[in-house]
């Protein structure tokens, strides 16, 4: 079959058709969230910026955890509420492949950057003494374009190996979104080498940062029990508890998704995909930002120069 040329290529995204007061519903849902995340993630990379206090490793990489949040939303939710209230859901070739590369660099990044706050935090507890000196600024700026160049080489590959397919005819993808494994199986070609790779991809920046976060917080379980005093272990567990926490939504939905037996209702796994790009970035800033002082103290800063 001949390939279509790429600019008479338009996609269909099926979303929730069949049921339009549920696509009603979510776009105030969704927008709600979305105004959260931009205001969240904005505002705490605007304390990072300002206050000086907030100048260290942790805020430094929380700074790029919102900074992706932002962009990771901003690639596929603007066009995914427009969806909702048209009944024309077609997205250009052109545009499909960038907001699936976009995100999917987003996404890869962020399994990276949170194995490297995860080592960060190891540091703090394990080697406190020498924190300062072995988290200097240049390896955090190292480490931090380490994540972004990992994520975008991972993202760079998948992407042209999809954009490569012969597409023939099918054009609905059975999401809210262009999402990668749905886009190439509308390709009219063997795709065993996408989902290979595409597995490959998953296994190594889904487990593998996973299994430096599980070894790095072994050694600071260890480190912490071996404190003496029971103020000492709060102190030493409340500067993780956030990281902890962001990293159990993020993962725990991840693995939901891949490990829950396969489900008929499409519209159920279509929703849970949903929860875990928009509900996860909303939640990062509030998590960060509940019951830390640093933060409380620069929002409390800022607003009285206001």
């Amino acid at each position: 079959m001949e390939r279509t040329n790429w600019t008479e290529i338009e996609f269909i995204l099926q979303g929730l058709s069949e049921y339009p007061r549920i696509e009603k519903l979510l776009f105030v849902l969704c927008l709600v969230m979305y105004l959260v995340i931009l205001l969240g993630n904005s505002t705490l990379i605007i304390l990072t910026l300002l206050d000086s206090r907030l100048h260290v490793p942790m805020y430094f990489f929380l700074g790029n955890l919102s900074f992706l949040d932002i962009w990771y939303t901003s690639s596929f939710i603007p066009s995914m509420l427009i969806h909702f209230l048209s009944e024309k859901k077609t997205i250009s070739f052109t545009r499909c492949v960038i907001q699936m590369s976009v995100s999917y660099t987003m996404g890869s990044t962020e399994c990276v950057l949170l194995a490297v706050m995860a080592y960060d935090r190891y540091v703090a507890i394990c080697n406190p003494l020498r924190y300062s000196i072995i988290m200097s600024k240049a390896l955090c700026i190292q480490m931090a374009a380490l994540s972004w160049s990992l994520g975008l080489l991972n993202s760079l590959i998948e992407t042209v190996l999809a954009i490569r397919l012969p597409f023939c005819g099918k054009n609905i993808i059975n999401h809210f979104v262009c999402e990668i494994l749905a886009f190439v199986k509308l390709a009219c070609t063997d795709i065993s080498l996408n989902e290979i790779v595409i597995m490959l991809g998953n296994i190594i920046f889904l487990f593998s940062p996973l299994l430096l976060i599980c070894i790095s917080y072994i050694f600071i379980l260890s480190t912490v029990l071996r404190i003496n005093s029971v103020e000492g272990r709060k102190k030493a567990f409340s500067t993780c508890s956030a990281h902890m926490t962001v990293v159990i939504v993020f993962y725990g939905t991840i693995l939901f998704m891949y490990m829950k037996p396969k489900s008929k209702d499409s519209a159920f796994n279509k929703l849970i995909a949903l929860f875990y790009g928009v509900v996860t970035p909303m939640l990062n800033p509030i998590i960060y930002s509940l019951r830390n002082a640093e933060v409380h103290g620069a929002m409390r800063k800022l607003m009285s120069r206001q």
